[in-house]
């Protein structure tokens, strides 16, 4: 005879198993105590008090490994009193010459367009952040599909990425325009493909 319970633990195991090969494991990108696992191009940055500071210049911090499908995970804050800008771009593979930043993609933290993403349509929301204080942002970028989390509600889906291969992921340093900005709690979760 069967047992009833064994079935069930069985197929809760599968479950769990083909949850976990879907999903890699989360990682911290940022330590807290110095800047490795990132390059720092075109712009000064340090860690401050445990957080990622960018501290002068036009340019990025960028990861050394490139990602392709992930969810992306950070706490940012603006030091600046108004007219903040930085932003996280992500999936991209050089930056042309003669500019400071990639041409896309870059998830806005440009005051007003906090969490924007240009080209996609309906990536933009408003009403969900704190001026001036911590705010934490879940990225999820999955094939051609994106989505936003802004302190813990959703902020909008989207789809139409077109660089689909892997790239880096930058926090981009726009001091002398948009000011001086912090970060925290940098972590990735890396994703299969899309079935689709």
């Amino acid at each position: 005879m069967i047992n009833k319970d064994f079935i069930i633990r069985l197929l809760l195991s599968f479950a769990l198993l083909t949850s976990c090969s879907a999903q890699g494991k989360r990682v911290s990108l940022f330590n807290g105590k110095n800047l490795d696992g990132w390059a720092v191009l075109k712009c000064e940055a340090e860690v401050k008090d445990g957080n990622m500071f960018i501290k002068s210049g036009n340019g990025l911090v960028q990861s050394e490994k490139k990602y392709q499908n992930f969810v992306l995970e950070y706490e940012w804050k603006a030091l600046g009193e108004d007219k903040w800008d930085s932003g996280v771009y992500f999936r991209y593979n050089e930056v042309p010459k003669g500019r400071p930043w990639p041409k896309r993609y870059q998830a806005n933290l440009l005051k007003g367009k906090e969490g924007d993403v240009g080209g996609i349509k309906g990536a933009s929301s408003k009403g969900l952040l704190k001026d001036r204080e911590w705010n934490k942002f879940k990225l999820t970028v999955r094939g051609s599909k994106i989505s936003l989390m802004i302190n813990e509600k959703e902020a909008w889906k989207g789809e139409g990425l077109e660089d689909l291969e892997a790239g880096f992921i930058a926090v981009q340093a726009e001091v002398p325009g948009g000011g001086q900005h912090l970060f925290r709690n940098i972590f990735i979760t890396e994703l299969e493909a899309s079935k689709k």
